[in-house]
Parts: C-alpha cells; sequence; structure tokens
C-alpha cells in the first residue's frame, strides 16, 4: 500500500471537493422531508382505517424543504463540473464523486415532486422497484417476498418458535444496548450514545454516532441482539470509518445506491450472527410485498388491510402502511427504500461468494470502511492501495477474521450447485 501525504497537492484537492459534497448534503434529510404529521395517523385510527389518509400534493407544499431545492442542485452541478476540471473525467475517485453528485440531484428533485407520480419514479431510479430482477432470468424481488412468505407460514405455527415476550421497556433496552455497544466501540459513553426519542416511526434509528430507541416500543433480548448488529456494529461503525477517513471524507454519508448496500450488510449480519429470527424476516418481507402491491395499484386502505389480514392492529397496519406511502399519496406509486433490505442482502451475500470463490478476501472488509456501494469496491481497492482510503476501523469479528466466514461461503458454493427440487424429491421418504 502506497504511503501518501494528506498534504500533498493531490489528496488536498479531492480532501476539498469531498468536503463541498459533505456540506452540500447536509440539509438534505429524506425521511424528514416525506414523512406524515400524527394528526394523518389519527384521523386514519379514528375512522377505523376505512377512508383515505388525507394527504395530496397540496399536503407537502405545506411543509416546505429547508433548502432551496433549485440552488441545491446548482450546487451539486457546480461541484460536479469541479471534479472533471481538477481530476480530470476517469480519475477514479473523482468518478464516484460524480456519481455521488448525480444521485443527490435526483434525490432533491424526488423531494420536490412528492405527492406527484413523480415521486415514485424517481424512487425506484433510486432504490429500484419490487419488479426488478437481479440477474437476466432470475426471480425477482416481489417474487422473492412471496417465496419467503411460503417459508414462514410453514413454520409458523410452531410453538417452539415463537417471539419471546417483549418484557423490555426503551429505557431497559438503551441500558442493555450501551453496555453492548461500549464493550465493541470503547468504555467512553461518548464514542456512541444509545438514547430514547419520540418521534420516529421504526423502533430504532441510528445517527453518526448514536442510537435512537423510540421512547414507547417494547423490546425482548432477541431485538436487542439484532439492534446491537444491524444498527451498532453496521450502520454507526461505518459511518465512524467514513469519519475516520482523512481524504475521501465523502465515505461518512451516504447517496441512495450505498444505502442498498449499508442495508443489506446490516440484515447480513444479523444473520451470520443468529440476531434474526423468523419474525424479523416476516417484517422485512411484508415491506417488500407491500410495495409491490403498491406499485400493481394497491391503494393506502388495501395495503393496510394487508396487514390487518395477518393479525396485526390497525396501528401497526398504518405505521407499515405509511412506510410504503410516505412521500407519494395514498393512491399513488410506492416509496421504494424499505426494498433495500433484501435486495442488499441478496447483492452482498452474492458478493463476497464470489470474493471467496476468486480468492480475492481481501475485498471483503472494505464493505465497512465508510457508506460504500457495491460497485465501487473494486475502485475502493485501488484507493486503499494508493493511500486515500484507510481500512476500516471498526469492524466485527465476523469479518476481521475471515475463516470462518470463507468456509461458510465454500459450503455455500458448492450447495448452489444442488438441485433443491431434486433433494426435495430424494428426502420425501426421511423428512
Amino acid at each position: 500500500m502506497t504511503t501518501l501525504n494528506p498534504q500533498d497537492e493531490y489528496p488536498q484537492t479531492i480532501r476539498a471537493l469531498s468536503d463541498r459534497i459533505v456540506q452540500a448534503q447536509t440539509p438534505i434529510r429524506v425521511l424528514d422531508a416525506i414523512k406524515w404529521d400524527d394528526d394523518i395517523g389519527k384521523a386514519f385510527l379514528k375512522a377505523k382505517g376505512k377512508a383515505l389518509p388525507k394527504v395530496d400534493r397540496a399536503y407537502y407544499e405545506t411543509r416546505p424543504l429547508p433548502f432551496d431545492a433549485g440552488q441545491k442542485k446548482l450546487e451539486f452541478q457546480n461541484i460536479e463540473r469541479d471534479i472533471t476540471r481538477q481530476l480530470g473525467q476517469f480519475n477514479p475517485v473523482g468518478q464516484i464523486m460524480r456519481r455521488m453528485c448525480k444521485e443527490y440531484r435526483m434525490v432533491v428533485r424526488m423531494l420536490e415532486a412528492r405527492g406527484t407520480e413523480d415521486f415514485g419514479l424517481i424512487s425506484q431510479d433510486l432504490y429500484g422497484a419490487a419488479s426488478d430482477a437481479f440477474h437476466a432470468g432470475d426471480p425477482t424481488l416481489a417474487d422473492l417476498g412471496l417465496m419467503f412468505s411460503d417459508y414462514l407460514n410453514n413454520i409458523d405455527n410452531r410453538g417452539d418458535l415463537q417471539d419471546e415476550v417483549k418484557d423490555l421497556t426503551a429505557k431497559d433496552a438503551v441500558k442493555l444496548l450501551q453496555g453492548r455497544l461500549n464493550k465493541v466501540f470503547g468504555e467512553d459513553e461518548t464514542t456512541i450514545r444509545v438514547f430514547e426519542s419520540d418521534g420516529i416511526l421504526a423502533d430504532a434509528a441510528a445517527g453518526a454516532d448514536y442510537i435512537k430507541i423510540r421512547s414507547d416500543a417494547m423490546f425482548n433480548a432477541r431485538d436487542v441482539k439484532a439492534l446491537e448488529v444491524h444498527e451498532g456494529m453496521v450502520h454507526v461503525a461505518t459511518t465512524l470509518n467514513g469519519l475516520n477517513q482523512p481524504i475521501c471524507t465523502f465515505l461518512a454519508k451516504g447517496p441512495p445506491s450505498s444505502t442498498v448496500t449499508q442495508e443489506g450488510l446490516a440484515i447480513l449480519m444479523e444473520v451470520i450472527a443468529f440476531a434474526s429470527y423468523p419474525t424479523r424476516l416476516r417484517k422485512l418481507t411484508n415491506r417488500t410485498r407491500a410495495i409491490h402491491m403498491a406499485e400493481e395499484g394497491a391503494d393506502f386502505i388495501q395495503v393496510s388491510d394487508f396487514y390487518l389480514e395477518q393479525g396485526f392492529s390497525l396501528e401497526y397496519s398504518y405505521s407499515n402502511a405509511s412506510r410504503a406511502f410516505r412521500g407519494s399519496t395514498p393512491t399513488g406509486l410506492p416509496f421504494t427504500k424499505d426494498l433495500s433490505y433484501l435486495k442488499g442482502f441478496i447483492m452482498v451475500y452474492n458478493y463476497i461468494q464470489l470474493a471467496v470463490r476468486q480468492g480475492k478476501l481481501e475485498q471483503i472488509p472494505l464493505l465497512f470502511c465508510g457508506k460504500t456501494t457495491l460497485e465501487d469496491m473494486r475502485t475502493l481497492r485501488q484507493l486503499v492501495d494508493e493511500g486515500l482510503v484507510v481500512p476500516p476501523k471498526y469492524l466485527p469479528e465476523q469479518f476481521s477474521d475471515l475463516s470462518a466466514l470463507s468456509a461458510w461461503m465454500c459450503f455455500s458454493n458448492f450447495l448452489n450447485h444442488l438441485s433443491l427440487d431434486r433433494i426435495e424429491a430424494d428426502y420425501a421418504n426421511i423428512l
């Protein structure tokens, strides 16, 4: 690996351009810009789920963006122009930064289009659609969701697989999670903070150096384990590793293309750390199916009823249906970010499989060097060799010692060549 002086002109140029991207994206908060007010949910519950939420284009116009959209798009266009002028058309790190500028411009366009059909169309460009195939001839995300649902239905009634009682309050979860993360990130609690919060839709959300726990949520020990590996060991760790970059500071911030990779990496961590469980998988599968329903023309009530038919409460059904329609309208195309979990899991898993098959194990830990994107991984390897990117400081043990992961992937590579239909027929008399 090349030893590069960060004070030299070339890395200083990259650092300056990178810092401009980080600064420019600061006021863009997608989830804050598209979430619905509490009054929308209260009205839906009052109508017992029989009236569409009153959300249209005019609703979003009463909630202006915290920045001038035209000026923000121009700012990113100017940065992109300066990247080409100062680094050239084919500079590897310049290509990554230009793509980021294009993505952020598209994000701004999506937020401008809140409440219109264009919102959903741009969302599909950024995060994908449920009808997307992974590879030519392969099943789509929608197919994967249905397949997982069938598997889960087969084990749903087993008493020994029922979820543990959620007997931990948010305060209990905060204390338990803080203690576990202190062992990973250091005893100094300022390294990563865990605290209660109102006003978040999910049970938990990660920031740069913190994890927020929804104050009215209840948890069990398995939930806390999942938060430890998903939010802590992936989302917070990759953010801190990005903040640790002396030159390519843009790795601390993630555009939509990195969301798919990062969420996929987080789900993979849940699986290999034995922190996932059927109910968790059902939640992710339902999100994919809800988005597909909306893409096929289902309205908000129909998606809410999809959850109700599974025995969920009206409050839970509203909360999850609103994830699919936030930023859009109750009869419009969905916001497709929640496809990132299953889509990203398959893509990251395949990437690691191929890295093991081709003997490129050194590529795998680089997934954690910041908010990375799979398509940039070969370039990141080059940037590490040049000294422009530093390897990750915080790395889960499953990725710091690749022996067990490599062995698992070797078996997996072989098993992929076996016919499951043929196995099922051969094992019919013994299972």
